[in-house]
């Protein structure tokens, strides 16, 4: 009769031994308090704003906020991942200011703030956050300078503070010391002063675009970038630091006052967006190389609205939309344009306001329904390319007599 008490013992004890080893569910799941006390300032700190619910959730009588609060990912009890607001494009973000205790989540590795009106500094504190790979705070109201202390963040791999209201310049060392970061978004700010000579971080995606930068590009760019945007600022100087980017596939240095030739390296694939539209660039259209004819599908370059002179060499001729207007180019244009034009494979071709001489036409071929073509206000009286042009190109169709003359060495007008 002992044997079934000896034998219910025993299980009682393995049952003891099994739990002991195997703390309950709640206890796993269960938040730090460290990690729970930076999330009640954060509440307190951000605000929903009206019509949006993402702090609904955070009820911090919870027994498990890892799993019922909103944008919280956990590992181990600790917030890995932090995303505050819902992103939804039909669903306000978030008001209030940034809590420097978020520097306390000693583990996040992403620190995401979608779209709202959260506004005052962007904490310095951020910099001790270690394993920080991603730091987004986007489309806000956030302002003053973008802290030093964010080039001590040895694991940044993005960065992107864009379309807040962000001043001064840009600290030195998010181009020089972080060795991991590979995007950096800095668009639509209202950040001033020059970039620094050598960029040595290994990025891939560079965006400073619509800021109040000056000064000159740097001389060494990091041979691993592919997009670098820099347009609309105030910068001057020529193209330097560019011959190097044989991976870059988008430039976009319109808008500054950037000078002297176009290198000639820019002039090949991968490169098949390029945009230096509204400069001060001089010079003719670079010659053609070996790789120049691999342009293709989705290609487009614009170089309007400078000061390039001389005829137009073949090599953008195999460029899906090309603008070349508002320059000083003249002469004839050369057939291998005209016959992508006929063929179909370019779509645009913007040649207004410059002083050329000719478009060769083919008999008895019509131009594809589908093409924009503009040749007015040239030397020369077009029979084609009117339909095409913008409101901008005016409603004259020929340049006066006299400019045509000076422009193409004495030649009258045909």
């Amino acid at each position: 009769m002992a044997k079934p008490q000896s034998h219910a013992l025993f299980l009682f004890l393995l049952l003891l031994l099994v739990n002991a080893s195997h703390p309950s569910q709640q206890n796993q799941n269960k938040i730090s308090v460290n990690d729970l006390s930076v999330l009640a300032d954060i509440k307190d700190s951000l605000t929903d704003s009206p019509g949006s619910g993402f702090f609904s959730t955070w009820d911090f009588t919870s027994p498990d906020p890892c799993s019922t609060f909103s944008g919280i990912t956990c590992s181990l009890n600790r917030v890995t991942i932090l995303t505050l607001g819902t992103g939804l494009s039909d669903t306000p973000g978030l008001a209030g200011f940034l809590s420097p205790s978020l520097s306390n989540l000693t583990e996040l590795t992403q620190l995401i703030l979608y779209p709202g009106i959260v506004t005052g500094p962007i904490p310095p504190q951020l910099g001790r956050l270690s394993n920080l790979r991603v730091l987004s705070l986007t489309n806000n109201r956030l302002k003053g300078p973008i802290p030093s202390s964010l080039s001590s963040l040895p694991n940044l791999h993005t960065l992107d503070l864009s379309y807040n209201q962000l001043t001064g310049s840009i600290p030195a060392g998010l181009f020089t010391e972080l060795e991991q970061l590979k995007v950096m978004i800095l668009t639509s700010n209202q950040l001033s002063g020059e970039l620094p000579r050598v960029v040595s971080a290994e990025i891939l995606h560079l965006d400073l675009k619509d800021n109040q930068l000056t000064g000159t590009l740097p001389l060494s760019l990091p041979s691993t970038i592919r997009y670098l945007s820099a347009s609309k600022n105030m910068m001057r100087g020529p193209l330097n630091g560019l011959q190097s980017l044989s991976e870059m596939e988008y430039l976009d240095l319109s808008t500054n006052q950037f000078s002297g030739p176009i290198p000639p390296s820019l002039m090949r694939p991968p490169l098949s967006s390029l945009f230096l539209q509204r400069n001060n660039l001089s010079g003719g259209v670079p010659s053609p190389s070996p790789s120049s004819s691999m342009y293709g599908e989705g290609s487009i370059v614009d170089l309007s609205h400078n000061f390039l002179t001389g005829e137009l060499s073949t090599v953008l001729a195999a460029v899906e939309t090309l603008f070349l207007n508002n320059n000083q180019l003249m002469g004839m244009v050369p057939e291998e344009y005209v016959k992508r034009v006929y063929g179909g494979s370019t779509k645009t071709l913007y040649l207004q306001h410059n002083y050329i001489t000719g478009f060769p036409l083919e008999a008895g071929v019509a131009l594809p329904d589908t093409l924009s073509l503009c040749l007015t206000y040239n030397c020369m009286v077009p029979s084609v390319g009117l339909m095409g042009c913008p409101a901008s190109a005016g409603r004259q169709l020929s340049r006066p007599q006299s400019q045509c003359v000076v422009f193409n060495h004495g030649r009258p007008m045909p």
